[in-house]
């Protein structure tokens, strides 16, 4: 099976113009549009990823999870709470070396 999970939000690097995509799936993850690479995909959290952002000089990354109702209401656990998190990703976000 493939499965497919809609991407909530992006967010462009401001020093390496790498991007930040975070999504349905719990992941973020880190892509080079210069390359069309995907550098690197965390590993899940157990709600759905809502947002995210860097810091003025892209040293950190904000996260937003929280539930985004994308399966639906039913699914809906308030025992599962939101949370911001914080990432260190300046050198994570560096783009690949042309080959």
């Amino acid at each position: 099976f493939l499965f497919v999970f809609q991407v909530n939000d992006i967010a462009f690097h401001p020093v390496h113009g790498t991007i930040v995509t975070v999504g349905s799936d719990g992941k973020f993850s880190y892509w080079d549009k210069d390359q069309r690479t995907k550098l690197k995909t965390s590993d899940p959290l157990p709600l759905p990823l809502v947002s995210c952002g860097f810091n003025y000089n892209g040293e950190l990354l904000v996260y937003a999870a929280s539930y985004d109702w994308s399966k639906g209401h039913e699914h809906f656990d308030p025992a599962k709470k939101n949370a911001i998190l914080l990432r260190k990703c300046n050198e994570e976000m560096k783009p690949r070396k042309k080959k």
